[in-house]
C-alpha cells in the first residue's frame, strides 16, 4: 500500500513539491513555497489558462507542422569521434551536442517521439534525431536547463545514465534524476551564479525567466536556468527556456562576451511573453549578452505554439540581418565550428509544403517552397 501511495504521489507531483519546499532555506530564488523569477510573472486566471489550452487543442492553424520531411544530416559514432574539438551538433529542439577537449556534452536531451508524459498523445517530432540515442558516444556530461517535457526526457536520461559521467542541473532537477534512479554521485545541482570546473571546462548556471513542473502539483518546485560554458578563450551561452529580461545584460557584463549564443527562438506567443521570447527579443538578448554568433534553437522539432513552423527562422533571419547580427542556422545534424561558425543554409525553405485546394477544387498553389538550385519560390 505504501508503494502505491508513493507512486501516486510521484505522478501527481506531490513528492517533488515537498522536496521543493525543503529548498526554501537554500536559495534566494525561493519564496518559501516555490521558486520564482526576479520579476514575478503576472498571475494568470483560470479563464485565461483554459482559453489558451482550448486554442492550442482545437484552434490550431494547419501550418504549425510541416507536411513534408525535413532535411536532416545523419550522424554516426564515427562522425562524432572524428569531429575536431569545439564542434557543435544540433540534434533537435534544444538538444545540442558539444565536443570540448575530446569529450562530449549534451544539453536538454530529448530523444522521445513526443514531448509529453504520454506515448500516444502530445506534440510529436517533425524529424528523427540525426543519431540514435544508443549510438551516442559516452558523454562526459549532460547539462539540463529545467524539467519541462520538451527539455527533460526521463527515458533518455535513464538510458544515458550508465555512460554519462555527470549531470549538471538547476536546484531540485537533480533530485528528480536521483528519484528516477540516476546515481546521486553523478548529479550536481546549482543555484544561479553557481558553477563547477570539470576537466578544464567551466560551467555556470545563470538566471532565466521561466517556470517549471511536470505534473499537477509540482509547479515551480524546481529551479530553471541558462548556462555559460567556458573552455579557455571560448565562451558559449545556452539559454534553455526564458522570456526576455534584464538578466541577459547582467550575464553579458559578468561572464561575456560570447563567441556563440544558443538562444530559444520558437514556441512563442503574445499570450505568454514572460516565459518565451519573440524573435526580436532573441536578437536583443544576444546583443545584451555581447554575443558574436547567434544560433537560434527551440524550433524545428515540436509543435508547441500557434505560429507556422517556419516562422521563427524567417523572422529571426530578417531581424538579425537588419541589426547586423551574425546568424548560424545549421540543419539538424550539421556540424558547426564553435570558434568559427558558418552562416548555414536556409534549409527550412527547401521543405515543400502541400497547400490546400479552394472551394471549387482548384489549387491555390500546387506546392510551395524554395528550390535549392534556383533559390526561387
Amino acid at each position: 500500500m505504501k508503494s502505491i501511495i508513493g507512486s501516486i504521489s510521484q505522478v501527481l507531483g506531490l513528492t517533488a513539491a515537498g522536496r521543493g519546499r525543503a529548498l526554501s532555506s537554500v536559495s534566494p530564488q525561493h519564496d518559501g513555497e516555490r521558486f520564482r523569477n526576479v520579476k514575478p510573472r503576472p498571475a494568470e486566471g483560470l479563464g485565461k489558462t483554459l482559453g489558451i489550452m482550448w486554442n492550442i487543442i482545437f484552434n490550431k492553424p494547419g501550418d504549425t507542422v510541416p507536411t513534408a520531411a525535413l532535411p536532416v544530416d545523419a550522424l554516426t559514432r564515427a562522425d562524432l569521434d572524428a569531429a575536431p574539438d569545439r564542434s557543435l551538433f544540433r540534434l533537435g529542439h534544444s538538444t545540442m551536442l558539444l565536443k570540448l577537449r575530446g569529450q562530449f556534452w549534451l544539453t536538454d536531451p530529448v530523444f522521445a517521439e513526443r514531448a509529453s508524459p504520454f506515448k500516444r498523445m502530445g506534440p510529436k517530432r517533425f524529424h528523427a534525431p540525426p543519431i540514435a540515442r544508443d549510438a551516442l558516444p559516452p558523454l562526459r556530461g549532460v547539462i539540463l536547463s529545467h524539467d519541462h517535457y520538451d527539455h527533460l526526457d526521463r527515458e533518455t536520461v535513464l538510458a544515458l545514465a550508465e555512460t554519462t559521467g555527470v549531470f549538471l542541473t538547476p536546484l531540485g532537477v537533480g533530485d528528480r534524476l536521483i528519484e528516477w534512479g540516476v546515481e546521486a554521485s553523478k548529479v550536481r545541482q546549482f543555484d544561479w551564479w553557481q558553477g563547477v570546473e570539470i576537466d578544464g571546462v567551466q560551467f555556470t548556471a545563470t538566471p532565466a525567466q521561466h517556470f517549471s513542473g511536470r505534473s499537477l502539483f509540482d509547479g515551480n518546485s524546481t529551479l530553471w536556468a541558462s548556462w555559460v560554458i567556458v573552455d579557455d578563450g571560448l565562451r558559449v551561452f545556452f539559454s534553455g527556456d526564458t522570456g526576455y529580461f534584464d538578466g541577459f545584460r547582467t550575464i553579458g557584463e559578468r561572464l561575456g562576451p560570447f563567441d556563440v549564443t544558443m538562444i530559444e527562438t520558437g514556441a512563442y506567443d503574445a499570450q505568454w511573453p514572460y516565459v518565451h521570447m519573440q524573435p526580436d527579443e532573441t536578437v536583443q538578448a544576444h546583443i545584451d549578452l555581447r554575443g558574436r554568433w547567434l544560433v537560434p534553437i527551440h524550433n524545428g522539432t515540436f509543435d508547441l505554439a500557434m505560429h507556422r513552423w517556419q516562422e521563427p527562422f524567417e523572422r529571426v533571419v530578417g531581424i538579425a540581418a537588419a541589426r547586423g547580427v551574425a546568424l548560424s542556422t545549421p540543419r539538424m545534424g550539421e556540424r558547426v565550428e564553435l570558434a568559427a561558425p558558418h552562416r548555414g543554409e536556409r534549409w527550412w525553405r527547401e521543405v515543400l509544403e502541400v497547400v490546400a485546394v479552394d472551394a471549387v477544387g482548384a489549387p491555390r498553389a500546387a506546392r510551395r517552397g524554395f528550390c535549392r538550385a534556383s533559390g526561387v519560390e
